[in-house]
């Protein structure tokens, strides 16, 4: 962990390059907090650059679950939300045998984790179940129903979308049901459009308290922001606020509301929710952003400033440079050209499961592109989404941001590398940068194989930060 403070081409190019690059390092294609949906199961894992894992790579010996990075990236992250419940070992390392043994594709990973789930939410053999054990079997639940959401798109069943999304918001409103206490759910407005909110408190007698507002990215669900924030925030004594805004969880796959580049229109009601409750301290809010939401979180913290806190995690300033230049180049100032180009040029050439990899990546952004996409066919306006995506950038507005900052970092980060540090350096609020490291457990995007280290650091930052308030 390292520490820094600071108180103050042609048409045929084209296409070879493409297919080429999405279907050797795939992992480089997302924008979101897991890595990668349906890529060719024989891609190579992203060389290290860090001298002493050359040999092994990033998630060396027992860590490569998966020969392909993306579906490991993804492994790595159900197994390390065990720690927080989220996930069971024996469970993760059964599944990903079976899933090995059966022969890795998207469809053999949505069909294993899906059957999990299931069995899960079905009562246990033998005794009835209690509430603790109800419960946990819910919240591990809703982890594996992400999972096979994560992939469905690239499998032979691409229209059970919406209906798994449904099956692991079942398992994750059952788990706060039976949560003591029980959040409050709400809704709260983002324009015309009701956001689900749920809003945790911990044990013990009332007042106000500190809270934290967590933020996910571009393909997360729920349950990450329990394993990445909620079960800390709950132990230290905080509250911790769990939304869905738009491009995310219901809004998306349900309601079709595709992601906005102005979040502080997302935030700004959710601090007004939160300030007129008794049991807030409207002074001591904090605002985190985890995977893309890096981006989005500072964001709206340069507009919003009742935040009193931030955390970028990562720090993100441009979500579209974590595409390939070979992809970045397909869009062009003409839409026109831009479509002929993805609609002649591009599509005819990507493999199937490189498609659904695209297909993946700009549903947040495009309606037409998810409901293609669940019919299994490739959405013809590249122009549109890419724009969107272009549209997050955040470098012009980071130097508005007021409030003590800190941004996290990881070794090997494979989605969003040096935005971190460029973050950190055209911040001019108190700041701090940490970077989690390989020596720790803690390298790749978002620390999939170390959230609760990942969790201490945030909580410790915000602490002392925050002490003063």
């Amino acid at each position: 962990m390292t520490h820094s403070s600071d108180a103050g081409a042609s048409g045929h190019t084209r296409r070879t390059a493409l297919a080429g690059l999405v279907g050797g390092v795939g992992a480089v294609m997302t924008t979101g907090c897991s890595a990668q949906n349906a890529s060719s199961a024989q891609a190579p894992t992203p060389s290290p650059t860090a001298s002493g894992a050359r040999s092994q790579g990033p998630a060396p010996g027992v860590m490569a679950l998966f020969k392909n990075p993306e579906f490991n990236f993804n492994g790595l992250w159900t197994l390390g939300g065990s720690g927080a419940g989220a996930g069971e070992v024996g469970e993760v390392l059964t599944a990903v045998n079976g899933i090995n043994k059966a022969g890795l594709s998207a469809q053999s990973y949505v069909e294993t984790f899906k059957k999990l789930g299931d069995r899960l939410m079905d009562a246990p053999e033998g005794s009835k179940p209690d509430r603790e054990t109800e419960r946990f079997r819910a919240l591990r639940a809703a982890q594996y129903y992400a999972q096979a959401l994560f992939f469905v798109l690239g499998s032979d069943n691409p229209g059970n979308e919406k209906q798994l999304y449904q099956a692991g918001r079942g398992a994750w409103d059952r788990f706060c049901k039976l949560t003591d206490p029980a959040p409050v759910t709400a809704n709260v407005r983002y324009g015309n459009t009701p956001m689900p909110v749920w809003f945790f408190r911990p044990e013990g007698p009332g007042g106000r308290r500190p809270t934290v507002i967590l933020t996910n990215g571009s393909d997360g669900q729920n349950v990450d922001m329990w394993t990445y924030g909620v079960q800390a925030a709950l132990a230290r004594g905080w509250n911790a606020l769990v939304y869905d805004g738009p491009g995310q969880g219901q809004l998306l796959f349900v309601d079709q509301v595709i992601f906005s580049p102005r979040w502080e229109q997302v935030v700004t009601p959710l601090v007004d929710w939160l300030v007129a409750r008794p049991d807030v301290d409207p002074d001591t809010i904090a605002l985190t952003g985890l995977s893309m939401a890096g981006d989005l979180a500072p964001r709206a913290a340069a507009f919003e400033k009742r935040i009193a806190a931030l955390v970028a995690m990562p720090g993100c300033l441009v979500p579209w440079l974590g595409f390939p230049p070979e992809v970045r180049q397909i869009l062009t100032p003409s839409k026109a050209e831009t479509n002929n180009i993805w609609n002649k040029e591009v599509v005819p050439e990507l493999p199937p499961a490189d498609a659904a990899t695209l297909r993946k990546r700009m549903e947040p952004f495009s309606v037409p592109a998810m409901l293609d996409a669940r019919e299994g066919k490739t959405f013809t306006d590249f122009y549109t989404p890419a724009k969107r995506i272009q549209a997050l950038d955040i470098t012009n507005v980071v130097g508005r941001i007021t409030m003590p900052t800190l941004v996290l970092d990881y070794e090997f980060e494979q989605f969003y590398p040096g935005q971190a540090r460029q973050m950190f350096d055209k911040l001019t609020s108190p700041k701090d940068y940490v970077k989690l490291t390989a020596a720790e457990g803690a390298q790749l995007h978002c620390s999939p194989m170390a959230p609760q280290l990942h969790c201490e650091v945030v909580f410790d930052w915000l602490q002392e930060t925050l002490a003063g308030n």
